[in-house]
């Protein structure tokens, strides 16, 4: 629970968290079990019951709601993508850490990119409110809040300097990037293929 307490330090004073983040020195397995595994489920289950209870309302037309079979399977695919991206943003920021001037061990890096994810993590519960311009709303916020935890938390994690920080963020947000567009690009190309998920009429 003492991971899940870096929440509210991360909201209100994230500069101070943060080195309390890295003298911490988790192990990969503990930062998992105590906090990915807990946190990331939060936009799955609610996307569940979301759109399987209420339905994704668009454009004021009438609710559509997924089958629970087909909104199972999404959420479990949700989960297992969220998890194996927390993972390689951190080993990608290992990866890169080199070329920065700075080697850290992976535990640290995917630590890192665990906590910078926590914006986008907590702004899932909107979910359950399968609203369009609703999860629009709050999802820019979350997203804008999650790459000022990037930036911040970089050269505290990584121990360079505020400039070297900057340009190491800038990358690890530009590959992020690429890395979302390759995921939504897959999902259209699966969705064409006959994996489309199954609506209630």
């Amino acid at each position: 629970m003492k991971m899940l307490s870096h929440i509210y330090g991360l909201l209100t004073s994230p500069g101070d968290e943060w080195n309390k983040i890295r003298d911490e020195k988790c192990t990969i397995g503990k930062c998992y079990c105590s906090y990915v595994l807990v946190l990331a489920a939060i936009p799955p289950v609610s996307g569940y019951f979301g759109t399987t209870l209420f339905g994704w309302e668009i454009g004021g037309r009438e609710a559509i709601k997924l089958s629970p079979d087909s909104a199972l399977m999404i959420a479990l695919a949700y989960y297992l993508v969220m998890l194996i991206g927390v993972f390689s943003v951190g080993f990608m920021i290992h990866w890169m850490g080199k070329t920065y001037g700075t080697t850290q061990i992976l535990p640290r890096c995917i630590s890192l990119a665990a906590y910078v994810a926590t914006p986008m993590f907590l702004v899932g519960v909107f979910e359950l409110f399968p609203i369009l311009w609703l999860n629009f709303l709050v999802g820019l916020p979350a997203l804008a809040y999650s790459v000022y935890l990037l930036y911040t938390g970089v050269p505290i994690m990584m121990e360079i300097s505020e400039e070297r920080g900057f340009l190491f963020s800038s990358a690890v947000l530009a590959v992020g990037l690429v890395t979302l567009v390759t995921v939504l690009a897959a999902t259209a190309i699966l969705w064409g293929s006959g994996f489309a998920p199954k609506f209630i009429d």
